[in-house]
């Protein structure tokens, strides 16, 4: 037995339905459809009976759910009461690309902070790859990711955002006028790719590889200042999000043939519990970036 599977299971108990335990918690269905199976096989006892859509506790269920409640008051209060004993609470510590931090911080963290000035947050900058391998790891609670990782079966998730990648260049750039761009043209130029712990470099190298392709990768890099300046002198190319054209704005986005899209959204390790302070960031996000139904 488990704190986190007297939570799953108490919410259950309280929503009546496995769907809503699972859209509190910010887990899939199964993990608490899981949870609930190991409490009853490990107690050899059956806690639920279903009646139509919803879940209708046992009288053995009924006990259970008395004393876990107990367990998880209990622990709620000791967690609150250290907190205010030291006088400060433990960081949450999130994950930020440094180019998906220019699209969606720092504002992000100060509306937040609007609404929950009383929880601290320390942002950790590492690309999608190294945060991931990271939030496995325990040594972050969340990060903001490009999804499209080959390990995303282990984490939860929530999506905030689907992006289209743009070749950007100067005005001076031959390519300036351009209205599309395949990935045989890029690899005439000169390109600049995102450090090697992104996820979008690995994508964009993928894809050069099975094209068969050898392009002039002149710079990694991941420092927006950097890449300006490298841009600015006019026969160079860097691959970045559409969603950067407000930090980009003098430069020039030119749309790839065929398109290439990736989601962005939070990543959380499975199975692990939640803190009530994780809990209020991931609804905080949940509300600001609803996922579509």
């Amino acid at each position: 037995m488990t704190l986190i599977q007297l939570k799953y299971f108490c919410s259950a108990v309280r929503l009546r339905s496995v769907k809503q335990a699972a859209e509190e918690n910010f887990v899939t269905q199964p993990a608490i459809s899981i949870a609930i199976r190991e409490l009853e096989k490990e107690f050899g006892m059956t806690l639920f009976y279903r009646q139509g859509n919803s879940l209708i506790l046992t009288a053995e269920g009924e006990n259970f759910y008395e004393r876990a409640i107990n367990i998880i008051t209990y622990c709620d209060d000791l967690e609150d009461e250290m907190a205010a004993r030291d006088h400060t609470r433990t960081p949450l510590r999130v994950g930020i690309p440094p180019m998906l931090s220019t699209i969606f911080f720092p504002s992000l963290l100060d509306d937040f902070n609007a609404i929950h000035p009383d929880i601290p947050i320390t942002l950790h900058e590492f690309g999608s790859v190294k945060a991931s391998s990271l939030v496995q790891n325990d040594e972050l609670d969340l990060a903001l990711a490009n999804l499209e990782m080959y390990n995303l079966d282990k984490f939860n998730v929530h999506v905030i955002s689907n992006d289209e990648m743009q070749y950007y260049v100067s005005p001076t750039h031959r390519f300036a006028n351009k209205t599309s761009l395949s990935f045989e043209d890029l690899a005439s130029d000169k390109l600049i790719l995102l450090n090697r712990d992104s996820v979008l470099s690995h994508q964009i190298r993928s894809r050069i590889n099975a094209l068969g392709l050898k392009p002039r990768i002149i710079l990694n890099s991941s420092q927006i200042y950097t890449i300006c300046r490298f841009l600015d002198k006019g026969d160079i190319g860097c691959l970045l999000f559409s969603s950067m054209k407000e930090v980009m704005k003098d430069y020039i986005g030119i749309s790839l043939s065929p398109s290439m899209h990736t989601e962005i959204g939070f990543i959380w390790k499975k199975g692990k519990s939640i803190s009530n302070q994780m809990r209020m960031f991931l609804k905080f996000i949940e509300n600001k970036y609803p996922s579509e139904k």
